[in-house]
């Protein structure tokens, strides 16, 4: 089975010579289908340097990036494009919504970039509203919606047309923690359901929610952590009456 994603010894530096800056020195890493990778370090560590380079917003200088089994730094651009399309679905903090779009029309617009008739992708775009909470809002502008549904509506953008990899550069950032929460929610449980995905943040509370958590410091990944045993529940597993319990900050030593 193929792993959704691995970096083989990629690095990312800019010039050359005594004007040269590495922003992400090799780095071995893999994510598993089913796993949610939180990623952590301080400013300038290299989280948005490895998060984009997995996502096709920009390739390795040296060694390999794979996404789907696909190598990122060898595509052509309309490859790369129909990649980013297809598989790989990013969140950023300022959420990137169209102001005269509607959530409806936000959600389906990858999907008629990609050649889909109007109405499969407007289908496909409330089917990925509904699974996000969001039925009854379709048709309202960013603008009419709060934070948290802004978010959401991003997120069901990232995940519409079946894209199984979701790509997020601190999505809760800019919410209260309990919207913040909730957006945890979703990725988790997009996870528990075979997806894939890899958060950066630098809230510790919003880390727990993942399988693994990976530290980069000056370009470089230092160290590794799993919720502790005892937190399995913290993972967003399902409870008995149904609903989704939160995690503990704890984070065990791997």
């Amino acid at each position: 089975m193929t792993t959704p994603v691995e970096l083989r010894g990629a690095a990312r530096w800019f010039g050359a010579g005594h004007t040269e800056v590495v922003a992400l020195h090799p780095t071995d890493l893999s994510v598993e289908a089913g796993e949610l990778l939180a990623v952590m370090g301080p400013s300038g560590s290299g989280k948005t340097t490895l998060l984009s380079l997995v996502g096709g917003l920009d390739r390795p200088s040296a060694g390999k990036v794979l996404v789907g089994g696909a190598d990122v730094g060898a595509l052509g651009s309309r490859d790369l494009a129909a990649l980013r399309r297809r598989a790989v679905g990013y969140v950023f903090q300022d959420l990137n919504l169209l102001a005269g779009l509607t959530a409806r029309e936000n959600v389906s617009l990858p999907l008629e970039l990609d050649g889909s008739p109007l109405a499969t992708a407007r289908a496909e775009a409330q089917a990925a509203l509904e699974s996000v909470g969001l039925a009854d809002l379709g048709d309202r502008f960013p603008d009419d919606l709060s934070g948290g549904e802004q978010q959401r509506v991003a997120i069901a953008r990232a995940l519409v047309g079946g894209r199984r990899i979701l790509l997020a550069d601190e999505p809760t950032g800019a919410l209260d923690s309990i919207t913040g929460e909730s957006v945890m929610r979703l990725m988790r449980a997009h996870c528990d359901r075979g997806g894939t995905a890899i958060l950066v943040t630098h809230d510790a509370a919003h880390a727990a929610w993942a399988d693994r958590v990976v530290f980069l410091r000056d370009g470089r990944a230092v160290d590794e952590a799993r919720p502790a045993p005892s937190h399995e529940f913290a993972r967003g597993r399902a409870t008995g009456d149904g609903a989704v319990a939160g995690p503990s900050s704890g984070l065990g030593a791997a």
